[in-house]
């Protein structure tokens, strides 16, 4: 894993994650945008792209990946069908697309997606903003680390990592490299 891979912290409470993936544009903007598309990465769930709009992510974690661990005690929760309210904060397509996150636990966070194309590839940013604490950034970079490993795997048409054994890895990776308060 090379370490341009990892997410890095921007401020206290955003870290930034980059990838550079196989285009064109259109292609990785679908996978972001398109429920069937972003189900077999992150999450399904409807959308409506007008600023303001509610939108669903619904994860089913355990069926991203074959042949993987159970989740983590810690993540077992998240394992089977759940689905998390957001709404949509900026959406230009295929540019930039922004949305709240985990808006059922109190204060919600906020997550974009840049596409800038390059060539044949597409620079992939994201950024999640206002995470309230470390345990939570923690928890984020790894997530996001190991679901953009599994986009770049469906893109790429190859067998994507085990979701559940590279979070484990990753989230301790995370923890010696995000500073302690």
């Amino acid at each position: 894993m090379n370490a341009q891979d990892y997410g890095v912290i921007t401020a206290p409470d955003t870290v930034r994650i980059e990838r550079t993936l196989p285009g064109p544009i259109e292609r990785v903007w679908a996978y972001l945008t398109e429920p069937a598309k972003r189900a077999t990465w992150l999450a399904g769930g409807s959308i409506d792209f007008s600023p303001g709009a509610a939108m669903a992510l619904t994860f089913h974690n355990n069926k991203l990946t074959s042949s993987d661990d159970s989740p983590p005690p810690k993540y077992e929760k998240y394992g089977g069908e759940i689905t998390m309210a957001a709404h949509v904060i900026a959406c230009e397509p295929p540019h930039l697309f922004s949305h709240t996150w985990s808006e059922g636990n109190g204060e919600s966070s906020q997550v974009q997606f840049e596409l800038t194309p390059r060539g044949d590839k597409v620079h992939l940013v994201v950024t999640h903003r206002r995470l309230p604490n470390r345990k939570e950034m923690l928890s984020v970079s790894g997530g996001w680390h190991v679901h953009l490993d599994i986009l770049a795997a469906r893109l790429e048409g190859r067998e994507p990592p085990r979701l559940w054994r590279s979070l484990a890895r990753l989230e301790t990776e995370y923890d010696q490299r995000i500073p302690r308060a």
